[in-house]
């Protein structure tokens, strides 16, 4: 099944206010860039991926989570960041119920991690072969 179609699923069948907030997440990771591509792994997660993953977003009871894989390297001016802050890679962010989501910060933040897979894939292509000396022509 595609995709985007099993986020749609897992989206309806929220039934409490995670659901709109899961979709107003997803909206602006979308909008933030209209090449990032939606896919669906580890048994039912939502990953958002552009030059590799950018984001993972699940619903847990009381929250949605949205996990930035490398969040910790990633300029968070807006202080969206406020869980994950043990580990050396992953930052989160976690919305609660009434939370307004700061749209502009967020799109921001996909936008910098976009950036960051970007220079991280620029650093593994293979480098360049040289040019071959030229050859001195006989006289």
């Amino acid at each position: 099944m595609d995709p985007s179609v099993n986020i749609d699923q897992l989206i309806a069948g929220i039934k409490d206010w995670r659901s709109k907030t899961f979709a107003e997440v997803r909206s602006c990771i979308l909008e933030a860039d209209p090449e990032i591509v939606e896919e669906w792994k580890w048994m039912g997660s939502p990953v958002w991926s552009r030059n590799g993953i950018i984001a993972v977003a699940n619903a847990h009871k009381g929250k949605v989570k949205l996990t930035f894989a490398y969040g910790a390297s990633l300029a968070d001016p807006d202080k969206l960041f406020n869980a994950g802050f043990d580990g050396n890679a992953r930052r989160a962010i976690d919305f609660f119920a009434g939370d307004k989501i700061n749209r502009s910060a967020l799109k921001n933040l996909v936008r910098a991690a976009v950036a960051y897979n970007q220079s991280k894939s620029k650093k593994k292509a293979p480098a360049r072969a040289r040019a071959a000396p030229h050859s001195k022509r006989p006289a």
